[in-house]
C-alpha cells in the first residue's frame, strides 16, 4: 500500500509508535485500524476502505465499500482472513527461513 500511496496521503504508524493511541496494543495487533481526517477510528474492512479512498487507484473500491451490504461482505471476508492469518504467517516465515 505504501508503494501505491504516491501522494503520501496516508500516515502509516507502527504499532510500537502508537503509545498515545486510545486503542490497546493488543487490539491494534488483532485488527487493522485507520482514521480518516475528522472521522472516528475504524477497524477491519472499514479501515481498509478508508485507506483505499486515499489511494487514487483504489478509490473506487473504497467508495463502493460505503454501501452497507458491500462493507458487510468485506467485513465477513476480513474475519475469514483473520482466521487463516496465523497459518499464512507461519508459511511465509517457513519460506523465508529456507
Amino acid at each position: 500500500m505504501r508503494r501505491l500511496d504516491h501522494r503520501d496521503a496516508i500516515d502509516f504508524v507502527e504499532i510500537q509508535s502508537a503509545a498515545g493511541s486510545p486503542i490497546s496494543t493488543d487490539a491494534l495487533m488483532k485488527r487493522f485500524h485507520a482514521q480518516e481526517r475528522g472521522q472516528p477510528i475504524v477497524s477491519g474492512a472499514a479501515a481498509f476502505a478508508a485507506m483505499w479512498r486515499a489511494i487514487p487507484l483504489l478509490r473506487p473500491f473504497g467508495l463502493l465499500a460505503r454501501f452497507r451490504p458491500v462493507l458487510w461482505l468485506l467485513e465477513r471476508l476480513y474475519r475469514g482472513f483473520l482466521v487463516i492469518r496465523p497459518w499464512l504467517q507461519r508459511r511465509v516465515w517457513q519460506m523465508v527461513e529456507t
